[in-house]
């Protein structure tokens, strides 16, 4: 074997074994990195040391948000079906597309707007130390710079 193809298919086993690695090496390091930041339920339930009286009547601010929360955001969800419908039908920003548009952003708002009063509805059960442990957090989530 001449020298030409040897060098060859040892460049090339190289260049394999090192995007190998370098892959390898991207997954570990995306992995350590990308943990998600934590929600603010999550914060509630294991920082602010809540007292059983206290998670029970969140619990059940929960449970009633949660059940009101998948109505919206299931109406979201058909309301980007009725787009999808329109545009398919329409093939043009059409009547039926602003209907859906419309509908999707009324859901839209209004789940927002159920969550802002629900969060009020947290923070009252907490103690004013509590309180401005959440808010802090609150304000905190809501000002994160998305990637």
């Amino acid at each position: 074997m001449s020298t030409v193809p040897r060098t060859l298919i040892g460049v090339v086993a190289l260049t394999m074994l090192m995007a190998a690695v370098g892959g390898w090496l991207g997954v570990q390091y995306g992995l350590r990195e990308a943990h998600p930041a934590p929600g603010l339920d999550e914060i509630v339930h294991h920082d602010l040391k809540l007292t059983g009286t206290q998670e029970q009547r969140l619990s059940v601010l929960e449970s009633h948000f949660g059940a009101r929360r998948k109505v919206l955001e299931a109406d979201m969800r058909a309301a980007n079906r009725d787009l999808a419908t329109a545009i398919t039908a329409e093939h043009r920003y059409g009547p039926q597309a602003e209907q859906a548009i419309d509908r999707f952003h009324v859901a839209m708002k209004t789940l927002q707007e159920e969550t802002i009063v629900h969060i009020l509805a947290m923070r009252a059960v907490l103690t004013p130390e509590q309180a401005g442990q959440f808010d802090r957090t609150v304000s905190k989530v809501l000002t994160a710079d998305e990637p």
